[in-house]
């Protein structure tokens, strides 16, 4: 019998999918909402596969790997401070790697915003009067201020949760974000993107539904300091990478505020 490569001596190699499409980046309706809310020309989705067996307690070994990979350094493409995309070539040094959770298979993780009242019954967010920023509504109060009546009604467990975490990026959008008044298009976008991403299995047996791939929140390092994604002043320029162990794919979610340019063209690096 073969004995398995400890994760410690095991290297991820990896290719690019250059065919892989994401129907979120491919509707025009979404690419509208996405222009509206800045984030179009500065979000990307990019596909890669590859050979050996993941396991999650591999995390960190397989990003710094995935960072360090000849194939990921020329073709990741990141935004550089001009608003080009470039490929990534660099020689990362260190990556930090936090584990997101995504358990949830349904939009029940919002009942709360609705049931609080920071949502009317016609799916209208509600006003509300903020000394700095005047155009804030109940939402953005309950994201963004831990001092809001509402912060905590969407639990601390909950709020780490892969299907929240788009919904909040989503809801506060890029620079010159124009809000919805609806938050419907804020949770179907989360939603149809989560989907896309994430892989799920069926239990035979209970039948139930469950989430297989695991999702990592990274960061990369080269000897010069930070180079993926190519800032941290601002929680809306993240990395996600999403990892299937079953068809052996990686999806990166990437997106950077305040810089970049609104096509809805095929990237290409420059």
């Amino acid at each position: 019998m073969a004995r398995e490569t400890p994760a410690c001596c095991q290297t991820f190699t990896f290719n690019l999918l250059p065919n892989k499409k994401f129907k979120f980046l491919e509707d025009p309706c979404i690419s509208e909402l996405l222009m509206k809310w800045s984030m179009l020309g500065r979000i990307s989705v990019q596909a890669f596969n590859f050979e050996q067996n993941f396991q999650s307690y591999m995390k960190d070994h397989f990003a710094l790997n995935f960072f360090q990979d000849t194939c990921v350094k020329n073709n990741l493409h990141v935004l550089d401070t001009s608003g080009v995309w470039k490929p990534l070539d660099k020689e990362v040094i260190r990556v930090e790697v936090d584990l997101v959770p995504c358990t949830k298979v349904s939009v029940d993780i919002f009942d709360p915003i609705f049931s609080s009242g920071i949502v009317h019954p016609s799916g209208h967010t509600a006003k509300c009067f903020h000394a700095v920023h005047h155009d804030f509504d109940e939402l953005r109060m309950m994201l963004l201020e831990e001092d809001s009546d509402n912060y905590h009604v969407v639990s601390p467990c909950d709020r780490q949760e892969f299907l929240f975490r788009l919904f909040k990026h989503i809801a506060l959008g890029g620079e010159l974000c124009q809000f919805e008044d609806l938050i419907s298009p804020y949770i179907e976008t989360a939603k149809m993107i989560y989907k896309e991403l994430l892989s799920v299995q069926t239990d035979s047996e209970s039948k139930k539904i469950s989430v297989v791939s695991t999702v990592l929140k990274v960061s990369a390092y080269d000897d010069y300091g930070l180079c993926y994604p190519s800032r941290r002043d601002n929680e809306q320029t993240f990395a996600y990478l999403c990892i299937d162990p079953f068809k052996r794919h990686v999806y990166v979610l990437y997106h950077c505020f305040g810089i970049g340019q609104f096509s809805n063209k095929d990237f290409k690096c420059s």
